[in-house]
């Protein structure tokens, strides 16, 4: 059972919400090509490297049948997301497209 939430708490909650971020990685003309592998380690190198300096702060491979790769939150504008994405290894060779959408969320959220 969950807990009461009253409205002052949520007002509050609400209040201290941080803007980031999403990206959602598609399958790019490039994805599933016989390249495709070690390009995408390296897509993955740079995804560890943008976690360990606080920029992406969630990373979610999506494992489905669909054209979507993959799910991040960055704690970055979307200008500046544009111009770290667009330089990723995978998006650079056609393996993986994206698209960028502003997003509200609570500072400290993680994954359990």
């Amino acid at each position: 059972m969950t807990s009461p939430v009253s409205d002052d708490d949520m007002r509050r909650a609400l209040a201290a919400t941080k803007a980031y971020t999403a990206v959602i990685l598609h399958q790019g003309p490039a994805y599933g090509t016989p390249d495709a592998g070690p390009v995408l380690w390296e897509h993955g190198r740079r995804n560890f490297a943008l976690r360990t300096d606080g920029t992406l702060n969630i990373v979610c491979p999506v494992a489905d049948d669909t054209t979507i790769c993959g799910i991040g939150i960055m704690d970055t504008d979307i200008d500046t997301a544009r111009a770290l994405i667009s330089e990723d290894p995978a998006v650079k060779a056609g393996i993986l497209t994206f698209t960028l959408h502003p997003v509200r969320s609570f500072p400290g959220d993680r994954l359990a």
